[in-house]
């Protein structure tokens, strides 16, 4: 029996086999209407649709490609864009900065002209670390004739004075350090005092007469009487001023001199002479 179905299996599947070459030797024979031969038409076609197939592939393939190429080089192209203008702020910043140095020397070596004194000029290199003490480092000292006491100057003002000097380098105490103290002059009517220094962005102007004419807006410059400092510089510009009972209570000064952008500073190498003629602090005023 299982010989037979054997035997049967095979002779359905030949049967099966006949039966296709046949339709296949027909379709050989048999032309479409445009001429080809059916088995020829139906083999284009069945190629066509696997050519279609893969073109569609190639092309889905290459576009991706393409895009993935051209987005690569629009991300190069944008981090040059990027890196040149990261590069272009540094320079306008590095040129501002040497303008705004230039215009500070500038400014520097027109007081020096200016002043009539011996001067030699410095650069500030370091600042103080706490409030208590207002000081600023120069990067000049002995080696150029800096000695304790001598004078410190801006284009805008007083700076301060020179109290440590070391050979190449000095500490110089700022007029706003709680133990600085200058001979002052209200430039508009005279009155002297001294002013002194609180630790804080302003100065306090002590020892003016009670009756002096003293008042907001005054400019107050250096008065020479306590031999540091020469006569006539700008201290600063009174922005308080308390009056009890026809009596001074408190001035204050804003000092001309902006202490946290000190670049570059004078230093006075000329001796200075406390002024004869000068009344004592807290003296009447015989000048006006």
């Amino acid at each position: 029996m299982p010989v037979l179905e054997h035997r049967r299996g095979g002779s359905a599947v030949l049967f099966v086999l006949v039966v296709v070459a046949h339709i296949v030797l027909i379709s050989a024979q048999v032309t479409s209407k445009s001429g080809m031969p059916v088995l020829q038409s139906v083999a284009f076609g069945m190629v066509a649709e696997l050519q279609r197939g893969g073109a569609g592939a190639v092309g889905g393939v290459s576009s991706l490609w393409n895009g993935y190429v051209d987005l690569r080089g629009a991300r190069d192209e944008n981090q040059r864009l990027r890196q040149q203008l990261a590069d272009t702020q540094i320079r306008l910043q590095q040129e501002r900065a040497l303008a705004q140095r230039s215009g500070e020397l500038t400014r520097l070596l027109d007081l020096r002209n200016r002043v009539g004194l011996v001067t030699t000029a410095a650069e500030v290199i370091a600042a103080s670390a706490t409030p208590d003490f207002r000081t600023v480092t120069i990067g000049k000292g002995t080696t150029s004739g800096l000695r304790p006491d001598m004078a410190v100057l801006s284009p805008e003002g007083v700076v301060g004075r020179v109290i440590v000097p070391s050979a190449r380098a000095a500490k110089v105490q700022l007029l706003i350090d709680r133990n600085a103290a200058v001979g002052a002059l209200v430039e508009r009517t005279r009155a002297q005092g001294v002013a002194m220094g609180r630790g804080e962005e302003t100065l306090q102007l002590e020892y003016v007469l009670g009756t002096s004419d003293v008042k907001v807006g005054d400019v107050v410059v250096t008065s020479g009487i306590d031999g540091i400092y020469p006569k006539g510089f700008v201290i600063g510009r009174i922005d308080y001023v308390d009056r009890a009972g026809g009596a001074l209570k408190q001035i204050r000064i804003q000092p001309a001199v902006n202490f946290t952008s000190l670049e570059d500073v004078l230093v006075v190498l000329t001796p200075q002479t406390s002024d004869p003629a000068a009344p004592a602090p807290g003296a009447p005023d015989t000048a006006r």
